[in-house]
């Protein structure tokens, strides 16, 4: 959940740009940054990264939309979300391959980053868990215990995933690379397509003799139990990133991560906005003529001492600074907008029937108009009280 730059400012486009000036922006920035051209420059390669997410999240009209609505946060559960579910420079590398095909003339002949060593082990799939928490929760922070089934490494094998006292062998298909690759000339150059290795699916080596515990896989499905900080300040969809708590790979490959997202269960108390919370509060018509101080509940912090001035009209929103949820990142608290309904009772005593068809004798006639906050206006009221 890390802040992120702009996507249309990564890319160096404006917000109305098409789909071909977006692809153009992308392209002449993967040329630039791309580790081949940089000496392997460990900036470069963030820049190469940065551009690659900008362009995948921004090519796809959904996700734009996603994006142009709600910023990073409308885009964090997508496949190739900033800051989630694995999108590393490995995936940066694929998806400019796949659009661009790359090679060749294009980049003087270089061969790819990924290439190189050999076929790299695959890394665990993420996974994504669901934890509920409780506005109580989210005022405080607090500590989840998650419970997931995960594939772990297989202690036969040791996650080679081979029968003990056999290795695997190279794949004779790829010579151990991984991938297979085709050159053919375009328009563009001589272009280079790479693929993964049919015959070993991209590990660069064949497990002749399976392991018989795991089938050959290198994993095994275990129960975990993983504890999750939770801070204040969180809404419903956003998450924590439990890195390499996930999936294990086989043959040595990196764990994949875990992604914890977080469900804000709804209290009834209260309506909220943010870090801002609405408490509607009933009150009695002679508390609202003579003026009262009542305590209202509040989140995480027991109640509040609020003060009714003489003469407050239903619909009157009271605001209690710093008494509504943490804000996210820190800096203090939101509040708690408070709103006034006064209550008439359905149904009355003798002796309180007596009592208010004597006010009605002697009450004033109310005004042609009573400036209050009825329903059509009390969203718009209560972002001004907000400061929005």
């Amino acid at each position: 959940m890390i802040g992120m730059r702009d996507y249309y400012e990564v890319l160096n486009v404006a917000r109305d740009a098409d789909a071909d000036t977006i692809k153009r922006a992308y392209r002449k920035l993967a040329m630039q940054y791309h580790p081949d051209r940089n000496n392997g420059s460990p900036e470069a390669a963030e820049r190469f990264k940065e551009a690659t997410e900008a362009y995948e999240i921004l090519r796809d009209p959904q996700k734009r939309a996603a994006y142009d609505r709600f910023g990073h946060a409308g885009v964090k559960g997508g496949a190739h979300a900033p800051g989630g579910f694995g999108f590393d420079f490995s995936d940066a590398l694929e998806i400019f391959m796949r659009d661009f095909g790359g090679l060749g003339d294009i980049f003087g002949g270089m061969a790819g980053a990924r290439a190189r060593g050999g076929a790299r082990p695959r890394r665990g799939p993420d996974m994504r868990a669901h934890i509920p928490v409780t506005l109580e929760e989210v005022a405080t922070g607090t500590k989840k215990t998650l419970k997931v089934r995960v594939n772990d490494v297989c202690d036969t094998c040791n996650g080679s995933g081979a029968e003990p006292g056999t290795q695997p062998v190279r794949c004779p298909t790829c010579n151990g690379a991984g991938e297979v690759r085709r050159v053919q000339r375009s328009f563009l150059g001589q272009m280079m397509t790479v693929q993964p290795c049919p015959q070993c699916r991209g590990e660069g080596q064949i497990i002749e003799s399976p392991c018989r515990t795991c089938d050959g896989e290198g994993v095994r499905p275990v129960e975990k139990t993983i504890e999750v900080n939770v801070p204040p300040g969180v809404s419903t969809g956003d998450y924590v990133t439990l890195r390499a708590q996930g999936h294990a790979a086989p043959r040595g490959g990196a764990r994949g991560d875990i992604l914890a997202v977080l469900e804000v269960e709804d209290d009834p108390r209260f309506i909220r906005d943010g870090a801002n919370l609405v408490y509607e509060l009933p009150i009695t018509f002679s508390q609202a003529a003579l003026g009262a101080e009542i305590d209202v509940p509040t989140v995480g912090e027991g109640t509040a001492r609020l003060k009714i001035a003489p003469g407050t009209q239903s619909g009157r929103l009271l605001r209690l600074r710093g008494r509504g949820l943490p804000h996210l990142q820190g800096g203090g608290r939101g509040d708690l907008i408070v709103r006034i309904k006064v209550w008439t009772p359905t149904s009355l005593t003798p002796e309180q029937e007596k009592l208010m068809r004597r006010l009605a004798e002697i009450e004033q006639q109310p005004p042609s108009h009573v400036d209050e906050d009825d329903e059509r206006g009390f969203w718009s009221k209560v972002k001004e009280a907000f400061g929005g």
